[in-house]
């Protein structure tokens, strides 16, 4: 086992190096998925996929990073630490329950620092059926184009209206309608798109490939950037479905962390979103009986980060920024999804161990 700390990457190119030799020294079975387009020093981009364990196993586990991308140096950090935690390994496989490690469902956006795909799409607001006419976001329009001024930072008159608003409707409000997801703006934030994007498709042939066999499929999708820092919410990842959120109660909900919260409910740091990933596991892995949870882990103040996805979409659409003012900017996203530090990477290790433990122990008791 290595230490906490150990496991965290500065950069996507050196995190996907830690994986993969994790996985490989593990003796996994290793498949990679090709992204089209280069990363941000050049490096070849994948979303690369390691099973632990038989591949007919009825018992599944997947563990996710990186679906919005810049969360991914928290989510890797889990994934290379539980390859080299030999307990945790063996705990598995004495249970019967094969673990699919995902790493990286949105390189693009963990090389380039960016929370969206290269589509600028917001992966969790992507599976939507799009034979069918998409959800309306018709709030968003309002805040549009005060969410992304012609000039960064902001001029004092932004920052009012901005307030003003967040006065009027309060902070709630103003979070759920910039992040519930909008179809209307391609070049706006949490835009969910009008097509499934490369990740959505590569994921979708994943969930074909590896859980077809599984008649119980757990999930931990790990994230960042809501909530207290260093705390992991463990938010209800299913359908709005009594029976998967008392199975995710049972799993997750004991040994003195924070008790599953739902974005049903309103207990969630999250709002009430649509397009979401773990649907597809509805879709791909139908014989299966699914439970899953968002594994989210706290940064900074909910204002903070969405103004690190203000400036970031901001950049995005000026090129002809400074390139100090673009390097600031990308250093202001990354604190909204990680902290460099041993204690917060401690604290993540150790929450997530044990949610991996509770489910392997969840799957092994379905009947």
């Amino acid at each position: 086992m290595i230490a906490p700390q150990d496991g965290f990457s500065p950069s996507y190119a050196r995190a996907r190096v830690r994986f993969l030799e994790g996985a490989a020294a593990a003796g996994m079975a290793i498949t990679s998925h090709n992204h089209p387009l280069p990363g941000r020093d050049g490096e070849t981009l994948a979303m690369d996929v390691a099973l632990d364990g038989p591949p007919d196993a009825e018992r599944l586990l997947i563990v996710s990073s990186a679906c919005h991308g810049a969360e991914g140096f928290c989510g890797s950090g889990v994934q290379v630490f539980a390859a080299h935690d030999a307990e945790w390994r063996e705990h598995a496989r004495a249970a019967g329950v094969a673990v699919l490690y995902i790493h990286a469902l949105n390189p693009h956006g963990f090389s380039w620092l960016r929370r969206v795909t290269h589509e600028n799409v917001d992966l969790n607001r992507n599976f939507q059926d799009f034979s069918q006419p998409l959800p309306v976001n018709a709030a968003y329009a309002e805040l549009h184009d005060l969410l992304l001024p012609a000039q960064w930072p902001p001029g004092p008159e932004n920052v009012a209206a901005v307030q003003a608003y967040i006065d009027r409707h309060g902070l709630a409000r103003y979070q759920a309608v910039v992040t519930q997801g909008q179809h209307a703006f391609a070049d706006g934030l949490f835009f969910g798109g009008t097509a499934p994007t490369w990740s959505n498709q590569t994921l979708r042939a994943v969930l074909r490939r590896h859980g077809s066999k599984a008649r119980h499929l757990g999930w931990i999708d790990l994230h960042t950037g809501l909530g207290e820092s260093g705390v992991g919410e463990r938010i209800f990842a299913c359908r709005d479905d009594a029976a998967a959120l008392e199975r995710a109660r049972a799993w997750w909900g004991g040994g003195g962390q924070t008790p599953i919260t739902s974005i049903y409910d309103g207990t969630s740091t999250s709002s009430l979103l649509t397009g979401l990933m773990w649907c597809a596991a509805y879709e791909e892995c139908p014989q299966a009986e699914y439970t899953g949870i968002a594994l989210e882990y706290g940064t900074l103040r909910i204002n903070e980060m969405i103004d690190a996805l203000r400036a970031d979409h901001w950049q995005h659409l000026h090129p002809e920024a400074s390139p100090a003012l673009r390097a600031a900017i990308k250093r202001q996203v990354l604190a909204a999804f990680y902290v460099d530090t041993d204690v917060w990477k401690a604290q993540i290790v150790v929450q997530a161990r044990q949610a991996l433990f509770q489910a392997v122990e969840g799957l092994a008791a379905s009947a």
